[in-house]
């Protein structure tokens, strides 16, 4: 067989999803829910059939894998003076749902308003809260704020910390309230993070929504899939082109192409597939199907200021792990019990506040951990310590996604532009304070906490600060935006309210990238629930058609 003839996928399909992560997983299951609809799922990873996407634990051994993540880089940043970030990806059906830190979190009521004040009908706080409480399998059950019946299990962390408890009393000394929940709308507060998982084990997309549903005749999975483009007639999709096993081979589409390969993903196929801006696209002499300047644009990303803090005299992970005992005791209890350290999160603990009192509601949060290590992917510290990183809720940086070349295998220029607005530095500086002033608290000085990032050298001003938080800044992996929500006004706008992608027909974009601005927390819930809603928004819209 010639290297570039097309082997044709027999039938066709109703739907073709291009991503099996957060959001195609989701898709996957409402659309194939009708007999009568064909769902084809493309995924470029394979299974989930390693012990370390199950393990919640596993985060710190998937990240910085080729078997579980993409392996992407920024560009050398300027805001972080000069470096480049590993920006981790999940490439695994359940994609970085299978990977992430399984913090269950919404953010703000306030998030989407702002949507709905932007024009998007039906994406208020009234009109998704619905839908989370529909996602929900929640272990306070049917309240005013979950749900009891959902496939998205959501289970309160199976351990505590001794240093971890004193930072919540250390937060309440300085204002922060207790909360037990973070997710009623307002997250203003200090409390341990909800996580989905399902006793002690990672709860992803996949084990949710596809696995329980893959044996339905009507929905074929296909792995191993690298998308080389969306098939065009004219300005309607109608099918995907990928190469599996040293083959291309292109799949037809009757009804629509969803693409939900995340922020990074997805506009990086439209974009090899024609779509996205001029002078992007004639840089590789790809022909535009439709030129959209939004394509790859709007970036937003939660950068963190990872302080680190020496601690005595209280048990660490750190320690633990780098003991033989320590780390026998830790497999033994989850064997038995599924509890104990390999349970963990990556954060346990939570903390939204205020960065200075020009902010009307939360624009900080603290992942607080129990542990320290300079990367993931690398050893924890040998030291006992605890990280206490902080993040801009709302930044006002963007950033760009786009190609390397034409050459699909390429992993695309990934230029997230952190810090590089006045407000940002200035939020990100403010951060350090309040961490600094958290660790000061009467509850924490029993364990002598002593700063080791940014480091004591380092200054309260706000020169000394901005440049500390460029030299300790990095992501938390929440990028969004790249495809974004808008009015046919608004020259940036990718897809409408009901995710079609302006100009063309049979064509949706279902994920991360379709935010318009971020939301005031983690982000894999707020993905699933947008999958949610576009599902049923495609369904209704087959059915009146």
């Amino acid at each position: 067989m010639a290297v570039d003839e097309v082997t044709r996928l027999e039938g066709d399909f109703d739907y073709i999803v291009v991503g099996a992560g957060s959001a195609g997983c989701v898709l996957a299951n409402r659309l194939s829910a009708d007999p009568k609809t064909r769902v084809l799922l493309l995924e470029a990873g394979g299974k989930d059939n390693w012990i370390w996407f199950h393990i919640p634990v596993g985060y710190l051994f998937a990240m910085g894998n080729p078997r579980a993540d993409w392996m992407f880089k920024t560009e050398s940043e300027p805001g972080l003076n000069g470096r480049a970030l590993n920006y981790p990806r999940g490439k695994v059906i359940g994609g970085c749902s299978a990977i992430n830190g399984m913090i269950s979190m919404r953010g703000q009521a306030g998030d989407y308003d702002h949507w709905r004040q932007l024009g998007l009908a039906g994406w208020g706080w009234d009109d998704v809260l619905p839908v989370f409480k529909r996602l929900d399998n929640h272990f306070l059950g049917e309240t005013e704020h979950h749900g009891a019946g959902g496939e998205w299990r959501v289970e309160e962390a199976r351990l505590r910390w001794d240093v971890l408890d004193a930072v919540v009393d250390a937060a309440s000394e300085m204002g922060v309230p207790r909360t037990t929940n973070f997710n009623t709308g307002d997250n203003n507060g200090v409390g341990y993070f909800h996580v989905n998982q399902k006793r002690g084990v990672r709860m992803s997309t996949a084990r949710a929504f596809l696995k329980p549903v893959l044996k339905r005749p009507n929905l074929r999975l296909e792995t191993g899939v690298l998308v080389e483009k969306i098939v065009f007639e004219g300005t309607r999709a109608v099918g995907v082109r990928f190469r599996q096993n040293g083959r291309l081979v292109e799949a037809r589409a009757r009804g629509e192409v969803v693409l939900s390969a995340g922020a990074v993903g997805s506009p990086q196929i439209l974009q090899l597939s024609g779509v996205g801006p001029a002078d992007w696209l004639s840089e590789f002499g790809i022909a535009p199907v439709r030129e959209m300047a939004g394509v790859g644009r709007n970036l937003q990303d939660h950068l963190q200021q990872r302080s680190i803090y020496k601690v005595e005299g209280v048990k660490t992970l750190n320690t633990t792990y780098h003991s033989l005992i320590g780390r026998a005791l830790m497999g033994l209890e989850y064997a038995l019990f599924q509890k104990g350290p390999l349970t963990m999160a990556p954060s346990q603990l939570g903390i939204f506040t205020m960065s200075s009192p020009d902010h009307e509601r939360a624009n900080i949060e603290f992942h607080v951990q129990p542990l320290s290590l300079d990367k993931f992917g690398e050893p924890l510290h040998r030291f006992p310590a605890i990280t206490v990183s902080a993040c801009n809720l709302r930044p006002t940086s963007r950033g760009t996604i786009r190609l390397r070349s034409a050459d699909p295998a390429d992993k695309p220029k990934i230029a997230p532009n952190y810090l590089s607005t006045p407000e940002d530095r200035r939020v990100a500086a403010d951060a350090i304070r309040v961490t600094r002033r958290l660790m000061k608290q009467p509850a924490l000085q029993r364990f002598r906490p002593e700063e080791y990032l940014p480091g004591p050298s380092v200054g309260d001003d706000e020169a000394s600060l901005a440049k500390a938080a460029g030299d300790i800044g990095t992501t938390i992996f929440h990028p969004i935006g790249t495809a974004k929500m808008g009015l046919p006004s608004d020259p940036t706008a990718v897809v409408d309210a009901r995710l079609k992608v302006f100009g063309l027909q049979g064509l949706r974009v279902v994920d991360a990238s379709v935010m318009p601005t971020i939301t005031s927390g983690n982000t894999n819930t707020p993905t699933i629930m947008i999958a949610d809603k576009a599902a049923q928004m495609m369904i209704e819209d087959r059915r009146t058609a």
